[in-house]
């Protein structure tokens, strides 16, 4: 549809923590660029009593604060004639009711819109209803778009209940799950890799690669979070979306397009590939844990069982992926802040060099997502001055050292973008949501029914001493190069 007509982007929740530090900056910056429509304006809506100028000066802390970027003020006071605030009450259908006048009197009626819910999950299906009872979503030459944030639901049998009950309001097309992972540089970055470099693709399967680790690591505990956390985990939390999500992508067939619609057939491909672990084996093949003192937390339980570091191993039943087996792992109060996907290859199958004394190091491609964003590709080199002696060397892309050190933009000022230009390819469908449950739904069952205190690992170590037997049961152990992983 027009995206010449005049768009309002209206923000739930616009009172809270998500839009001072990563909502209004991104699209700040899109506005410094120039992608923002030509004409538009941000409507926040929320429960605090916010006086315009009480509003626009909280944002405007915000900016100092998160923004990641560098501006005049000049920017910021053209930026920010754009922003308005509207109070309401999230279950009060004369609100919404009041807050659709107000933008039909700006659009006539006829503009573009999204509707952004940054409020607690739980909340979600009652907005959508009464925008829906308001007149909100019917679409009269504008568009109208809804981005929801993660968690979408808590478990297979509320995720299938959130979606009947969207839909029921809202067309598959008009819905935006989002996930702020797909949204960073380097994830995107993953398909690049494999579908633009003929080196790779060839080699992207059983034959030459041994095992893939995924690793999304967190120095941090849960902090301010805790009350929220400990209802969730990080299963719930990191597993069956972030994790899952970068299984897809690396584990994907090349999508006849990058269209929205291809792109997400491949991934879902993928999910119902993965074998449902079976319950007898669960406990054999995925490891919960938590980080010694979490009870201890603020607003944590005494007696929780709630998990901070999870390790799982997947195999993906298909032609390209048969016997590889995917390890992944996420926790917090781990050793650094890390986020990478480790792709090692088999071993040469015969050692034609004497001073190899039993084995070869095997060569290994690193994907890093964060913090030192780039790629590592890892082979043997012969050492001068020796018979046939090898050593493993490096070749490093930083994207810092390519492209700058503000090169890469935040995540969600990306996936804003793509909201409004109408591009769903970085955005998850209700198929690919209800998947990802199905397969994680059974390893929170099992582990939740054995009411016993998980195996606990200190702050700043790389997780329990369980994870590491779940590799080294199959022969292998967790990547440690350069001593960015353990």
């Amino acid at each position: 549809m027009n995206n010449t007509l005049p768009t309002s982007i209206v923000i739930f929740g616009a009172s809270g923590d998500l839009t001072q530090r990563k909502l209004v900056p991104s699209l700040f910056n899109l506005f410094r660029k120039g992608r923002m429509p030509k004409k538009f304006r941000i409507v926040g809506s929320g429960n605090t009593a916010f006086s315009e100028d009480q509003f626009h000066a909280r944002l405007a802390d915000g900016m100092k604060q998160f923004a990641s970027f560098k501006y005049s003020e000049e920017e910021w006071k053209n930026f920010a004639s754009n922003l308005t605030y509207q109070q309401g009450r999230y279950t009060d259908l004369a609100d919404f009711k009041k807050l659709g006048g107000i933008l039909d009197k700006w659009d006539g009626g006829t503009g573009n819109r999204i509707y952004y819910m940054a409020t607690p999950p739980d909340i979600f299906p009652n907005i959508i209803d009464l925008l829906g009872l308001s007149g909100q979503l019917r679409e009269n030459g504008g568009w109208r778009r809804v981005v929801i944030e993660k968690p979408f639901g808590i478990d297979l049998a509320s995720a299938q209940s959130l979606n009947a009950q969207i839909h029921k309001t809202l067309t598959e097309n008009q819905i935006y799950r989002i996930d702020h992972y797909l949204g960073k540089e380097t994830v995107q970055n993953i398909l690049v890799t494999r579908f633009a470099n003929t080196i790779f693709e060839p080699l992207w399967n059983r034959n030459y690669i041994d095992h893939v680790e995924i690793t999304v690591a967190e120095q941090v505990g849960v902090e301010h979070r805790a009350g929220y956390y400990d209802t969730i985990g990080v299963v719930r939390d990191m597993l069956q979306n972030h994790l899952l999500q970068l299984v897809s992508l690396v584990a994907m067939e090349p999508p006849s397009s990058f269209e929205a619609s291809a792109l997400r057939n491949e991934k879902v491909k993928v999910l119902s590939s993965i074998q449902p672990v079976k319950q007898e084996n669960i406990l054999n093949n995925t490891v919960l844990a938590q980080y010694k003192g979490y009870r201890a937390e603020e607003g944590v339980k005494a007696d929780s069982t709630t998990p901070t570091y999870a390790a799982l191993r997947l195999q993906i039943d298909n032609w390209r992926w048969q016997g590889v087996p995917f390890y992944l792992r996420s926790g917090k109060q781990l050793a650094q802040k890390l986020s990478q996907i480790t792709i090692e290859f088999k071993e040469p199958p015969h050692l034609l060099f004497p001073t190899a004394q039993g084995r070869i190091t095997p060569n290994m491609l690193v994907l890093y997502l964060q913090p030192d964003e780039g790629i590592h590709w890892r082979f043997e080199a012969k050492v001068p001055d020796t018979a046939a002696d090898m050593r493993s060397v490096d070749m490093e892309f930083h994207y810092a050292d390519s492209f700058g050190k503000t090169a890469i933009p935040e995540s969600y000022e990306r996936l804003l973008l793509d909201a409004l230009a109408g591009d769903a390819s970085l955005f998850t469908r209700a198929d690919e949501v209800e998947t990802a449950w199905a397969l994680i739904d059974p390893i929170i069952e099992t582990w939740d029914a054995q009411k016993q205190p998980l195996p606990e690992y200190k702050s700043g170590d790389w997780g329990p001493a369980e994870a590491d037997k779940l590799l080294s049961r199959d022969g292998r152990s967790w990547s440690n190069w350069d001593g960015r992983v353990g």
